[in-house]
């Protein structure tokens, strides 16, 4: 007789569930956000070195980052909304495990950074006046490199082995 695998049956205490993303919702979110995080990084050293915000004409990879990320964006809120049906869920029911509890806290940050990026980019993109235009920028810079940071530190927790295995 063979023994039969139960995915949600954990026999000892000490091995907490795994919480992984299906393989085709990780690389959509590293297919999005890497490319979010490298054109908005580009955008910033151009813009602030050469560009615009150095009182130069802007030039002309500015527009580039800015539309190659605006793309990146389209898939980062297909992913959310992704996550939003099936993973955040499950992983508030599995975060009542102690062990889980660190998960919850770094997801729900997590989505209060995906919120901020999202309301900021979208006041940038079509409402920001021009005075409020450089601190906006900045918060919203500043949001995207703390996502990048955090979703590291939220996968790091939930895999023993650290984010080496993938």
């Amino acid at each position: 007789m063979t023994r039969q695998h139960h995915p949600r049956a954990h026999p000892h205490p000490a091995h907490p569930p795994r919480h992984r993303l299906p393989r085709w919702q990780r690389r959509v979110l590293y297919g999005s956000g890497v490319p979010l995080l490298l054109t908005g990084l580009v955008w910033l050293a151009v813009h602030y070195s050469v560009g615009a915000g150095a009182g130069e004409l802007p030039h002309p990879l500015e527009a580039w980052c800015l539309r190659l990320h605006g793309l990146a964006a389209m898939g980062a809120l297909f992913v959310l909304g992704a996550l939003a049906a099936a993973h955040m869920p499950q992983g508030w029911r599995l975060s009542r495990r102690w062990q889980l509890l660190r998960q919850q806290r770094t997801g729900v940050a997590l989505c209060g950074l995906a919120a901020l990026l999202v309301l900021s980019g979208y006041l940038l993109y079509y409402f920001a006046p021009e005075d409020l235009r450089p601190a906006l920028g900045g918060l919203h810079a500043a949001a995207g490199v703390a996502m990048a940071a955090l979703v590291l530190w939220h996968r790091r927790g939930s895999d023993p082995a650290g984010i080496a295995a993938s």
